[in-house]
């Protein structure tokens, strides 16, 4: 049986079926599933604790919120209930949080679907209600809106310093003051339909969007899950519920999400030979952030000559007619803006930071921060790693899945800036790539980017030793 085949036994439908399945009866099945309830319990009870804290907590609000949030109408819908975390609080939190999701993920096959699903919509539905957490992306989403829609500028070409008398700049964090918009044209002409918006209608528009786009990730892995012979429980497990997605990624509106849903849908599509659909949709997604471009490479190889997978030609016909498509979009609304993006996204990589697997090592080591030189290097083996990956596709001796999701694991370890949330890139692949290594991977670069996380809550812990 080929590598690309799917398995014995796997559905070709992609039906959304809740039946839980078959279980091996016994003590040990007991054991498991009550870890599994318990990882359940722990999970929301933290979501919530992080949910009603955080307006009162600084470390857990973005930088430009840390003065108060008091009359700016940013509290969330829990208000401000005066429970403070305090940075130990919230690094006992946080780390109660993460292990729940490793227990549970372990015995989710073992757990009522219904169960899994109802507590990742339950802990969306939290992360929705509260102030936004950590990052002050969503306020440049906006700032950026601003800068097209309301006062006429190009935001590839200017940075929110250019317009700081706008009530919205003091919102946006110092390290994207001169920067322009990082992202695809078709988010960026999506932030000039919520320009207009309050600031707070805006932030919870953005983490409404981000919340949707996670819970539509998780309908499509499980389907795709379905297709590839997969446990779809367990898969949606390790997605939906992985904190740095939910707490991160949706507490802070973050567009990663909105990304990914056409990329997964394209691969689902792709597992239904559907390929002009599909490659449409990674495209599509490649407009909104260039990260979900890496799919395409893989999915290429992966269709030569092999009956199991969309032709290769349909899949560069979807693609070359969706890019030109957008290109004239970005065109008309940007003009030539957007050829400014790779240099913009080379800049904002070249800053680094220490919470990078590279930046983490050299401080530790006291190296200092990740320097140019370093940026250069680590992105040559990130390209040296992507192509052999893509090449061993192409010779029928890896899955194409499986592969992109190594080749995400290798941008997560060697970008000079990783921001938590970007795991989010990798999880979805994991869970669809049937590679028990590929999944313990992704559980370890999860576990690993929370104890940089919780590093920075501790009190004082810029000054632990290299940091």
């Amino acid at each position: 049986m080929s590598v690309n085949s799917p398995p014995l036994g796997a559905t070709r439908s992609g039906a959304f079926d809740l039946r839980a399945p078959a279980l091996e009866g016994g003590r040990t099945r007991t054991r498991v599933s009550v870890l599994g309830l318990l990882g359940l319990a722990v999970m929301l009870v933290t979501g919530v604790l992080l949910s009603i804290s955080a307006a009162s907590t600084d470390k857990i609000l973005p930088q430009t919120l840390q003065a108060g949030i008091g009359g700016v109408g940013l509290g969330g819908s829990f208000g401000t209930t005066g429970i403070n975390l305090g940075g130990v609080g919230l690094s006992v939190t946080v780390a109660f949080m993460f292990a729940a999701y490793v227990i549970t993920v372990g015995a989710a096959r073992r757990l009522s679907p219904l169960l899994v699903l109802g507590t990742i919509a339950a802990l969306h539905a939290l992360i929705l209600l509260a102030p936004p957490l950590f990052s002050t992306d969503v306020f440049s989403y906006q700032f950026y809106g601003r800068i097209g829609d309301v006062y006429g500028a190009n935001p590839y070409l200017a940075g929110p310093h250019a317009l700081a008398l706008d009530p919205l700049y003091p919102y946006i964090g110092s390290k994207w003051w001169s920067t322009p918009t990082v992202y695809g044209p078709l988010f960026t002409g999506l932030s000039y339909l919520l320009a207009p918006l309050s600031i707070p209608a805006s932030v919870f528009a953005y983490k409404a969007i981000a919340a949707i786009s996670s819970l539509a990730i998780v309908a499509l892995v499980w389907d795709g899950a379905r297709l590839r012979g997969v446990d779809p429980t367990r898969a949606a497990a390790l997605v939906g519920l992985n904190p740095l997605i939910v707490v991160y990624g949706v507490g802070g509106g973050h567009n990663d999400l909105l990304m990914l849903v056409p990329m997964v849908a394209g691969i689902v599509l792709l597992l239904q030979r559907r390929g002009r659909l599909g490659a449409a949709a990674i495209v599509g997604g490649a407009a909104v952030k260039v990260t979900a471009g890496l799919m395409l490479p893989f999915a290429l190889a992966d269709a030569r000559g092999r009956m199991s997978s969309p032709r290769r030609r349909d899949i560069l016909i979807g693609a070359g007619v969706t890019a030109a498509l957008l290109t004239a979009f970005a065109f008309v609304l940007f003009g030539t803006g957007p050829l400014h993006l790779p240099a913009t996204i080379e800049k904002v990589q070249g800053r680094g930071n220490w919470q990078s697997i590279p930046g983490f090592i050299g401080a530790r080591l006291g190296f200092g921060g990740v320097g140019q030189p370093a940026v250069l290097i680590l992105g040559l083996l990130f390209a040296a790693a992507t192509t052999w990956l893509v090449w061993r596709v192409w010779r029928g001796e890896l899955d194409w899945i499986a592969a992109a999701g190594w080749a995400a694991v290798a941008l997560l370890v060697t970008a000079a800036s990783l921001l938590p949330w970007y795991i989010a890139w990798l999880m979805p692949l994991a869970a669809l790539g049937r590679d028990r290594r590929l999944w313990q991977t992704s559980i370890a670069l999860t576990v690993v980017i929370a104890i940089f996380q919780v590093l920075a809550y501790i009190p004082h812990g810029s000054s632990l030793p290299g940091l």
